[in-house]
C-alpha cells in the first residue's frame, strides 16, 4: 500500500513514457579503498575529460579512474529523455564500451529520479509522422542505448521512478542497485504506449515470464523489496544511497582482473540470450575461457600459492 500511495501521489506530475528517434546502430588494476577519489568530468561530446560542464547539457559523465557515471540531466521532468538525450545517452555509453581506460558504467538520474521515460510532452507537440528505426541492426532504439550490447558491466543507481522507457534502460544494466523509496514499473500501460526498448525481451529474462507478464499486462507499481524478491533489484539501499552504493559495486568490479571477467560475462549473456542450443553455449564458454588461463588465470594461481584470497579473503 505504501508503494500505491507514493505512485498515487505523484501521478498528477509524473510525465511517463514512451521513447522517439535519433541515429546510429550498436554493436554488439587495483582496487582502491575509498571512492572520495579525484573526480573529472568526462564527456564523449566534447572528446573526453571536461573540466566542467556545460550549462543545459541533458547528460551528465564524470570519471573516477576506472568508472564512469553516466546521469540524465533532466530533473524538471524527471528525468524523461528526449530525442536530445536518447542521442547523448547513446554516444555516452558508446564511448564507455570503448574506451581501454574504462572498466564500469554507472547510469542514474540527477534530482531525485531515475528516469520516468520518454518525454511525452515532446511527442505530443511533434508534428509530422515519428521516424522509428524498425530494423534493430541499423539504428538506435527511441531511448538512445537500449540496443547496445556492451561488452563491459553498466550499473543502474535507481532512485524515485524508474518506469516505462525509464525501466527499459534501468534492465540494459547487469545489476540494479534500488532506492528504498523506488517505484518500477510498466505506466506506459495506461496509454496504449507498447514496450520497444527491449522490455518485452529482457524482463522476462530477468524474473521470468510470469511475474514479466504480472507487470507488463498491469502496469503496477513495483517497490523495491519486491523489486528485490523478483530478482530485478540487486541491491536495496536506504533512499540517496544508490550512487554511492553503486560506485562501490563498481570499485569492486573494476578491481578484479579484467579479461577474465568480461570472457565469464559475454558467455553468461551469450547463453542466456543468443545460444542456440546448450552445447553451443558450452562450446563458447570454453572457447573464450581458454585464453584467459594463460593471460590472467596462472599469474592469479601464483598469487595464491602466496597466500593471497586464502579463506575467501576478497583484500
Amino acid at each position: 500500500m505504501r508503494v500505491l500511495a507514493m505512485a498515487l501521489k505523484h501521478l498528477r506530475t509524473l510525465t511517463p513514457l514512451l521513447r522517439f528517434n535519433c541515429q546510429s546502430k550498436t554493436f554488439g588494476k587495483d582496487s582502491t579503498k575509498t571512492i572520495l577519489v579525484s573526480v573529472k568530468s568526462y564527456s564523449a561530446q566534447h572528446g573526453g575529460e571536461d573540466t566542467e560542464r556545460a550549462a543545459g547539457q541533458t547528460v551528465v559523465s564524470e570519471r573516477t579512474g576506472s568508472v564512469v557515471t553516466v546521469a540524465i540531466n533532466r530533473p524538471e521532468v524527471r528525468n524523461a529523455v528526449n530525442q536530445e538525450t536518447a542521442r547523448r545517452l547513446l554516444e555516452e555509453l558508446k564511448a564507455f564500451d570503448s574506451d581501454p581506460g574504462l572498466n564500469v558504467a554507472i547510469l542514474h538520474g540527477k534530482g531525485g529520479n531515475f528516469c520516468a521515460g520518454y518525454d511525452l510532452k515532446e511527442l505530443a507537440n511533434h508534428t509530422g509522422p515519428s521516424k522509428l528505426e524498425q530494423d534493430v541492426t541499423k539504428g538506435p532504439g527511441p531511448m538512445g542505448p537500449s540496443r547496445l550490447q556492451l561488452s563491459k558491466p553498466l550499473i543502474a543507481a535507481v532512485s524515485g521512478f524508474a518506469v516505462a522507457g525509464g525501466l527499459e534502460l534501468a534492465l540494459l544494466a547487469d545489476l540494479r542497485v534500488v532506492e528504498e523509496s523506488a517505484v518500477m514499473g510498466v505506466f506506459c500501460r495506461r496509454f496504449g504506449v507498447p514496450l520497444i526498448d527491449g522490455g518485452t525481451v529482457r524482463l522476462p529474462r530477468l524474473i521470468g515470464l510470469s511475474r514479466a507478464l504480472d507487470l507488463i499486462l498491469t502496469g503496477r507499481p513495483v517497490g523495491a523489496q519486491e523489486a528485490l524478491a523478483y530478482g530485478l533489484a540487486n541491491r536495496v539501499v536506504p533512499d540517496g544511497q544508490a550512487l554511492q552504493a553503486a560506485l562501490e559495486l563498481a570499485e569492486q568490479i573494476s578491481s578484479f582482473p579484467q579479461q577474465c571477467l568480461r570472457a565469464d560475462r559475454a558467455s553468461a549473456m551469450y547463453g542466456c540470450y543468443d545460444a542456440p542450443s546448450f552445447t553451443q553455449a558450452m562450446q563458447y564458454e570454453i572457447d573464450h575461457g581458454i585464453p584467459v588461463i594463460q593471460a590472467e588465470a596462472v599469474a592469479g594461481a601464483l598469487k595464491f600459492t602466496f597466500g593471497v584470497g586464502r579463506g575467501g579473503k576478497y583484500s
